[in-house]
């Protein structure tokens, strides 16, 4: 009896581009690994959820989409003639693909707290070189590409720059899932655009309007949701909360986690002993295990973690305070003497729930320059191509620095 072959060029239906095409065997087969559908249990904008409700997008719905989009980016740079060979065309689809998939529970939560000197980027290098050894080989182009050690510069920029794929995506998904319509880009105009020039990814000239109105965007972007204040103090709280939990567990303090929590809690982890068991138990580790955690540390008999997670949980989150000058050390130790006293806890455990940080917005580097090709043949920097002032304004990064504290100890 024959048994039928199961279907692996599948199309799915995403709510920003309509059907999705999955190109070939492989990309068919990378999607359904357990580490690739981790990324289902991923979301792509942490605690973004609890200032806009509909931020509930994963990780894997972003690399869906930037797969759809590196389509069509190589369609069209095929079309003006810039030779890619199917080999590089399947190595930058796998590595658009694996991008982000080293990214942990809530985002960038982990790097912060409880895996430490060691980044998403780096860890996804290590997802796509497990997944290599088990595909014989056949990421290996992908890995050249995503590592930037290709001769051919614009594969790595398709990948990594300040116009990549994954720009293109993120920003009109994360638009889209908020609802926030400043970030709304014309990906499909840029990717028309686009061309290369001396092995450099570049814009052609009639495309620099919609260069102008994609970097606009994304400062936008940052101000209103990606650096939001709602979502700042969600964030530093899971981090100060994973933080806490991380400290009880080196005194020796029982803590309800999952197994690949707990390993992570009751572990030193560095880029050191990254090693294979370390990344099994990464790839078993998402938001689910997080939040089942949190909650039940709300009944914690430590104070300070209960505490925190009951905040979380209840959406009960720190004031903040966000200002252009660096805030007095006299006014951060006041407010920290303040919680001390009012919630009975040391200063130093009261810095769990006061603490000053920086943000920065930087919406145009010119040390990574988009290039801007204009009909006699030349490049020119955007930023200096464009006739808008706020392009160059663009270049300088605006720093601006919060704190957060208590709401009672106001009232």
């Amino acid at each position: 009896m024959n048994t039928k072959k199961p279907n692996k060029l599948k199309i799915l239906n995403d709510p920003i581009y309509g059907f999705i095409q999955i190109p070939n065997t492989l990309i068919f087969d990378i999607i359904e690994h357990p580490y690739f559908q981790r990324l289902r249990r991923i979301t792509q904008m942490g605690f973004s959820n609890l200032v806009y409700p509909g931020a509930n997008h994963t990780r894997f719905h972003h690399a869906i989409g930037c797969i759809h989009l590196m389509q069509k980016a190589v369609r069209v740079l095929r079309l003006k003639q810039v030779a890619i060979s199917n080999e590089e065309e399947n190595a930058l689809y796998v590595a658009i693909l694996l991008h982000d998939i080293g990214h942990g529970a809530f985002s960038h939560a982990l790097e912060h707290s409880i895996v430490n000197g060691i980044s998403h980027e780096e860890i996804s290098l290590k997802f796509m070189k497990k997944l290599n050894a088990e595909f014989n080989g056949q990421l290996d182009l992908a890995i050249e590409i995503f590592e930037g050690n290709n001769p051919r510069k614009f594969l790595y920029q398709l990948i990594s720059s300040q116009l990549d794929i994954d720009r293109l995506d993120y920003l009109k998904r994360d638009s889209f899932y908020t609802g926030v319509t400043e970030g709304n880009i014309s990906s499909d105009r840029l990717i028309a655009m686009m061309n290369v020039k001396n092995d450099e990814l570049v814009i052609e000239e009639k495309g620099i309007y919609s260069v102008e109105k994609f970097l606009i965007a994304r400062r936008l972007m940052y101000w209103q949701v990606y650096l939001h204040k709602t979502g700042l103090v969600a964030e530093n709280m899971l981090v100060n909360v994973l933080k806490r939990a991380k400290e009880l567990a080196d005194e020796g303090v029982a803590l309800y986690a999952s197994s690949s929590l707990n390993y992570f809690l009751y572990n030193p982890i560095s880029e050191d002993n990254f090693n294979d068991k370390t990344l099994e138990m990464f790839a078993a580790l998402d938001d689910y295990d997080v939040l089942s955690a949190i909650k039940e540390w709300s009944n914690h008999k430590d104070k300070v973690l209960s505490l925190l997670s009951k905040m979380i949980i209840n959406r009960k989150l720190l004031r903040i305070e966000i200002q252009e000058k660096e805030f007095k050390d006299s006014y951060i130790n006041n407010r920290i003497k303040d919680v001390s006293k009012k919630i009975a806890l040391s200063e130093k455990e009261a810095q769990f729930f006061v603490f000053s940080k920086k943000i920065k917005n930087h919406a145009y580097q010119q040390d990574k320059p988009i290039f801007i090709l204009n009909k006699e043949g030349d490049l020119k920097d955007i930023a200096k191509a464009s006739d808008q002032l706020n392009i160059q304004a663009l270049t300088n990064p605006v720093i601006k620095h919060f704190i957060c504290y208590p709401k009672s100890i106001l009232n």
